[in-house]
């Protein structure tokens, strides 16, 4: 939010020699970030000054349009002769006066100003826009000064246009709503500096009307519980905004569009209560209040046509929906600049829940609904409506009706049970219960003693500490975000300053470093980077026809996901329940941005519902919760095992001058799960390779990977429909293991090494090929005794002369003792030792023989 000192100004008195760096301090104190200050008395240097335009001379034959004007700038020019200028903006006509920046003068973010020639014609400064000056970002057409404005051509107009003011760009946290308004920003300072405070809600206004403004009915009293309206006949169309609350409007960010819905977007910024201004005359009949029907359709004012679900809340007339309440008006019943005179202002409370989910769901972030979501002060509500009328009716003409329309439904804020020694025992700091119901009767808050006070005198040391002394704290109307005992600590320590807490840190306890987790994790990271694998860090959030693009089958919904009850996304409502989803989304991400060799990886946390556990228990926030309570929550809580995953795309191995690249394949993302488990300190005798059928992954290219005999996870090529469905190129490879189901590791022992040379020796041993190679390496090993140093497969062969259904697999064995030099007779005997074993248990032959 951008707001102007000056503007502060006339809501509380804040000291007149005030350093800009004491008020961006007192506001952070106060716990509102600070974006930035832009002091504008010194972004612009040099001449600003009002001209007058005496002519135009409009220029053909160039790509855009072009004018050449001659401008008044009085004797600023030190001639007093009309500026020549060339200009492209189209919004204004001779006569108007405009804002001129003359040779020499440097706008914000250092753009000099000089005389060129342009277009066959000599220029000599600029006709300036409002986002040229830095006042705001419409850059559509150059700034019109008002009828209003009584400065003369050559007068400086960095008074006129608000330069002479400072700006704060103010981040406010969500639930710091009525701080969306310079009543509450005034309000916040009024405290810090202990200063009056002007509050524009305690302006005089009318109460509801027996007979109503408009017909209004409500129908939902829970999304909308407070609807008030007026009207205001005979406004003059053609009244422009005044050119004071259009630059205030520009300032803060807010383009001016026309008097009426300008008045409405200033009182919004005022008192901070969203506005809607209806043309009545293009209204059919009563307004009705309530949920839109699934699939009606309305067309806003950004001319979008929406389709509205029955969560949304719509005003409607005759003819259906006109507006999608708190959000966004529609077009049919919109102001018209130029043809609107009769204007129906209506100032409701609408639920900001609700607000918040439709905003997201349509993807409209108005300011309205910024404060909306945020919640808004529900009693401001004709306070605001005479506001806008009264403003409406003196700078726009027009009368204003005698009825008022006041639907209201609001329900009286709960006292909330505080302790008065609370703040003190939760913070460390001392606050005496006189001081903190001064802090909160400061914020408005109403404090009355509770019935559970100690019989004790006045001046007895139970009541002076707070002991046993209760009281009732009812919140303001305009603080929906105190509901807690908490909330209210927080605002004792808030007001009386952040700085009055000690920053004192606890004695961090002897620890044993990381945790086993901890080092398995970042072993397995650390092996993946080093074999060329990029980490990646997906979303967790999927989108419900996920399954039906991973392929899964309808019994493999084994794992119903977990549906967030507020979704960033509509689209992405539930949380993963493996890691192949979101990063495959990366990897499409990434190939649409033409990368084509990938290789990813992502180690995270996917979540099982646990299906039947019920709800959680109710816990406030006015005491820990028992250990019964802990127990019962974190029974509800999702399962969440930490997985491990890799995508494979493109080539492996880059090609270039040295020769083809190698392309990814299945076995590679096998290769990275026994990588995994290697990092995982998971031996490899304890690991077994089988093959197996799990989608996503094609059915004869997938291995399933066991430790101890139990799955840990899959490795291979995905399916082709998976494939086609995600849009990746064909053979794209994955992994996934579950690392929370890995076996803790191991203790093993340093290995002996020995000083001998080996013995090399192949075997070629013919198989079926439905016999997994893992299986023959494993009964090699068995078989070739403790002389056995490694085994390693190399070549895969099937042809015709083997016959079909067999294939060949050849093996290097390595042989070594530890204490000598084999002979060639013990590796030979080794070795058919190992062929022996492997015809008995895989009937594998040796080729050749």
């Amino acid at each position: 939010m951008r707001v102007s000192v000056s503007w502060l100004r006339e809501y509380v008195d804040l000291p007149d020699d005030l350093p800009t760096g004491d008020l961006e301090q007192a506001l952070v104190d106060l716990g509102i970030e600070v974006e930035s200050v832009v002091d504008l008395r010194e972004s612009v240097t040099g001449q600003l000054v009002v001209g007058e335009v005496r002519e135009i001379e409009e220029l053909t034959g160039f790509k855009k349009p072009i004018r050449f004007c001659r401008v008044d700038v009085g004797a600023a020019n030190g001639t007093g002769e009309p500026q020549e200028i060339v200009c492209g903006a189209r919004n204004f006509a001779p006569g108007d006066r405009v804002v001129v920046i003359l040779p020499g003068g440097v706008l914000p973010g250092g753009f000099a100003i000089g005389a060129r020639k342009t277009y066959g014609h000599n220029s000599a400064g600029m006709i300036c826009s409002a986002k040229e000056l830095g006042l705001g970002d419409d850059h559509s057409g150059i700034i019109v000064l008002g009828p209003d404005v009584t400065a003369k051509p050559g007068d400086d107009a960095r008074p006129v246009v608000g330069l002479d003011d400072v700006v704060f760009d103010l981040e406010i946290t969500p639930d710091r709503g009525y701080a969306l308004s310079l009543r509450g920003l005034a309000r916040e300072l009024s405290h810090a500096f202990e200063v009056p405070l002007r509050d524009p809600a305690l302006a005089p206004a009318p109460a509801g009307t027996e007979t109503p403004a408009y017909p209004v009915e409500v129908r939902d009293t829970v999304g909308c519980d407070r609807f008030t309206a007026r009207l205001v006949r005979g406004v003059d169309p053609t009244a422009p905004t005044p050119s004071w609350m259009a630059q205030r409007l520009v300032t803060a960010g807010i383009r001016s569009i026309s008097l009426p819905v300008d008045i409405t977007n200033y009182v919004m910024l005022e008192l901070g209560q969203p506005m809607h201004a209806f043309d009545a005359d293009r209204i059919a009949g009563p307004l009705v209040v309530r949920r839109a029907e699934a699939g009606e359709k309305l067309t806003t004012l950004d001319g979008v046509k929406r389709v509205l679900t029955a969560d949304d809340m719509v005003i409607c007339d005759d003819t259906g929906p006109i507006s999608l309440a708190a959000v966004m008006g529609g077009e049919t019943s919109e102001v018209v600049t130029g043809a609107t005179t009769t204007v129906l202002f209506e100032a409701a409370h609408w639920d900001p829940a609700m607000v918040g989910r439709t905003a997201r769901r349509h993807k409209l972030f108005s300011e309205a609904a910024k404060r909306w979501e945020r919640g808004v002060d529900p009693a401001v509500a004709l306070v605001a409506l005479e506001r806008a009328v009264g403003l409406l009716t003196e700078h726009g003409g027009g009368t204003a009706g005698a009825e008022i329309l006041d639907i209201d439904h609001v329900r009286p804020r709960t006292p909330i049970s505080l302790p008065a020694d609370l703040p003190t025992r939760r913070v460390g700091v001392e606050y005496p219960p006189a001081r903190v119901v001064a802090l909160l009767e400061r914020v408005g808050c109403t404090v009355a003693q509770g019935a559970d006070r100690l019989s004790e005198d006045p001046g007895a040391a139970g009541v002076a500490s707070g002991v046993g002394v209760v009281l009732s704290v009812t919140p303001p109307t305009w603080r929906p975000d105190l509901t807690d005992p908490a909330d209210l600590v927080e605002e004792v320590v808030r007001l009386d300053g952040y700085d009055k807490v000690p920053s004192v840190l606890p004695t961090a306890p002897a620890g044993r470093g990381l945790t086993p987790r901890q080092r398995r994790r970042r072993a397995v990271a650390d092996s993946l980077a080093e074999r060329g694998y990029v980490a990646v860090l997906a979303h967790p959030f999927v989108s419900p026809e996920l399954a039906d693009q991973l392929g899964l089958p309808a019994d493999d919904r084994r794992r119903p996901a977990v549906r967030l009850a507020n979704p960033l996304s509509e689209e992405e409502p539930l949380l993963r329940t493996t890691l192949l989803g979101p990063l495959l989304g990366v990897l499409k991400r990434n190939l649409g941005r033409g990368l084509r060799d990938l290789a990813l990886s992502e180690i995270g946390a996917v979540f099982h519902p646990r299906v039947g556990a019920g709800s959680p228990p109710a816990m406030g926030v006015d005491r820990r919760p028992t250990d019964e309570e802990f127990a019962a929550a974190d029974a509800v809580v999702p399962a969440q095992p930490v997985h491990v995953a890799v995508v494979l795309s493109g080539d492996l191995d880059p090609a270039g001058w040295w020769g083809p690249g190698r392309p990814a394949g299945w076995a590679d993302a096998i290769e990275a799960a026994r990588d995994v488990l290697a990092a995982a300190g998971i031996p490899d005798e304890r690991v077994e390779v089988r093959a197996a059928e799990y989608a996503p992954w094609h059915p004869g290219r997938c291995a399933e990977l066991r430790v101890d005999g139990s799955v840990v996870g899959h490795a291979g090529e995905l399916h082709p429909v998976v494939v086609a469905a995600l849009e990746l190129p064909r053979r794209t490879s994955a992994m996934e293991v579950n690392l929370d189901a890995l076996p803790p590791t191991p203790v093993t022992s340093a290995p002996t090494v020995s000083g001998f040379p080996p013995a090399l020796i192949d075997v070629a041993l013919v198989v079926d090929d439905s016999v997994p190679a893992e299986q023959v390496r494993r009964a090699l090993e068995a078989g070739a005794g403790e002389l056995l140093e490694d085994v390693r497969l190399f070549d895969v062969y099937s042809g015709a002369q083997l016959g079909e259904g067999r294939r060949s697999l050849a093996y290097k064995l390595t042989f070594r003792a530890p204490d000598r030099t084999l002979t060639v007779e013990e590796a030979v005997a080794a070795r058919d030792a190992a062929v022996a074993v492997a015809a008995e248990r895989v009937g594998a032959t040796l080729r050749g023989a």
